[in-house]
């Protein structure tokens, strides 16, 4: 009985941390204003329950990210059409990239710290090799393009957090313009055949 108190707390204190982070996150300011001190502060915990919980700021990055990212999940693993493993690959491609590039643009912020935090490289990350995969499977049952490995580096290069933001913030694309953009793109590329004898 004396045990569960301090898991009660922890859980606690992780959900207002979670909390905190993502009111910080949604305010839209620069994402490296947003510390592991800033954090602490809004929740009102200790950094050092901070980083009992989640390790360091890459971790706390991973586990809002996995938080919001909750709904497209489910949708991906277990929904309908055009989301859904039902769906067939050639319409579920667009759908999922349309998915990512819709909570990339919805989370801008949180998504430029997650994919330009941490060290090494971005596509070691766990949360691009999950979407690589998908892709990389799907676009293997799609005729047209002859390497699904690189076809889906190409396709999730178009929905990078810097690319999101350099296209919203910066131009000032319109979000149905963008969204008509990755679907032109996508649709280019899944009909496109193998490119044959390259010039040397």
């Amino acid at each position: 009985m004396p045990e569960r108190k301090p898991r009660k707390d922890a859980a606690r204190n992780r959900q207002a941390v979670l909390a905190a982070a993502d009111a910080l996150f949604a305010r839209g300011e620069n994402p490296e204003g947003v510390t592991m001190a800033a954090v602490a502060a809004a929740a009102d915990v200790g950094k050092g329950t901070l980083f009992r919980a989640f390790g360091d700021r890459t971790g706390l990055l991973r586990a809002l990210y996995e938080a919001r990212l909750e709904p497209v999940r489910e949708a991906v693993e277990a929904g309908p059409p055009p989301l859904g493993p039902a769906t067939p690959p050639r319409q579920r491609v667009p759908a999922l990239l349309d998915a990512l590039l819709c909570f990339k643009l919805d989370n801008r912020p949180l998504m430029l710290a997650l994919e330009e935090g941490g060290s090494g490289s971005p596509y070691q990350a766990e949360h691009y090799g999950r979407w690589h995969g998908l892709l990389d499977a799907m676009l293997g049952q799609i005729p047209g393009p002859a390497d699904s490995g690189f076809t889906a580096h190409a396709l999730l290069a178009a929905v990078r957090a810097d690319l999101v933001e350099h296209l919203a913030g910066h131009e000032g694309v319109p979000r149905d313009r963008m969204r008509a953009q990755l679907a032109d793109f996508t649709a280019g590329v899944l009909d496109s055949g193998p490119v044959r004898d390259l010039p040397e």
